[in-house]
């Protein structure tokens, strides 16, 4: 029995594979290494003890995730893989449906082959759109601003269609917030081979060297300090909201097919506060060029998480200090990223 991991050697997926190897849990990891490096893997297996089988292998590819499931005798799976730039997104929407929507409706293809019917997917805060009301529940209405939101609002539906349709199914669908930090070893990070456009990676960069300064972008919101405000969550607490999800998941009754759950701290930080803080993680100066605002960004947005701590029994623990001293330590001891 073993947990097929997509998207396994990425930033999110190679920190939900060490809670799940911790676990006592079997993983079997497939990526195509598009934005991530088969380094994390390494470095997985030197944090649990526990080697990582890996397939490069794209999810577009459904007789090789046949195979990878077949081969492993996996009897769940949770679905990282996928393209996440917002940005990116708006200039290249077919290319997001095809990896998002095409390549998830690929996996579940190869799972209804291999009569596997337990699934976790990765989705996004990005499906709410421009809050009503905050802190964002489930219930908010969904209307992304962008293809990226988009497709995984897609899947989203899919998903409850199929379970619908299939009452054999169990499908959780996690909406998290914006993941920072790295694991407290050091080992393992976020590593993006292509130009990281998240705030903490760039801000990262300003503190490295590698950046002159930090571009804010809106410093007239209707905030205390005029940045936007964001849920920022520690990426280790998002990867044991999967491994709760699981748990969850092959325990749930009849009754309890589909979850859709935020993932987040349910407090909001500004900008300026999260470089703040970062500087004193740091003891770096970060130098900051104030411009305007971009269009499609928000000015507040934040969780609810209380769904998730009464259905999985799972609450975010690690607070901003932590998410900006682990980030610190893993550019410390991995000033290039996974590059050896």
């Amino acid at each position: 029995m073993s947990i097929l991991i997509t998207g396994g050697a990425g930033y999110i997926g190679s920190h939900s594979c060490v809670c799940f190897l911790e676990a006592g849990l079997d993983v079997v990891v497939v990526d195509n290494l598009s934005n991530a490096h088969p380094e994390s893997l390494k470095r997985v297996a030197a944090i649990t003890g526990r080697e990582v089988p890996f397939v490069e292998a794209d999810i577009r590819d459904q007789s090789k995730l046949e195979s990878v499931l077949k081969a492993h005798g996996c009897t769940a799976v949770v679905h990282f893989a996928g393209l996440k730039v917002v940005g990116d997104s708006l200039s290249d929407p077919v290319g997001y449906h095809d990896v998002n929507v095409s390549g998830t409706l690929s996996l579940l293809r190869a799972m209804t082959a291999c009569g596997i019917k337990n699934l976790i997917f990765s989705s996004s805060a990005n499906v709410y759109g421009d809050p009503l009301e905050l802190p964002l529940k489930e219930g908010h209405r969904t209307a992304p601003m962008s293809p990226y939101g988009q497709t995984k609002r897609i899947v989203e539906q899919l998903l409850e269609d199929l379970v619908e349709s299939d009452p054999s199914w169990r499908v959780a669908a996690m909406r998290y917030f914006n993941p920072v930090g790295a694991h407290d070893s050091g080992q393992i990070g976020e590593g993006p081979l292509s130009t990281p456009t998240n705030l903490m990676p760039i801000i990262g960069q300003v503190a490295t060297g590698e950046r002159a300064k930090l571009t804010v972008f809106g410093s007239d919101y209707e905030t205390p300090d005029g940045t936007g405000i964001r849920d920022f969550i520690h990426v280790m607490d998002l990867a044991e909201g999967h491994l709760s999800a699981y748990r969850h998941l092959m325990a749930a009754d009849a009754d309890n097919r589909f979850q859709t759950l935020n993932l987040g701290t349910g407090k909001g930080y500004s900008v300026l506060e999260l470089v703040r803080e970062f500087e004193r993680a740091s003891n770096k100066a970060i130098p900051i060029e104030m411009a305007p605002r971009r269009a499609g960004d928000l000015a507040v947005s934040f969780a609810d998480p209380i769904l998730a701590r009464e259905t999985l029994g799972w609450e975010a623990k690690r607070d901003l200090k932590i998410m900006c001293h682990d980030t610190w330590n893993w550019l410390c001891k991995n000033p290039k990223g996974y590059a050896v």
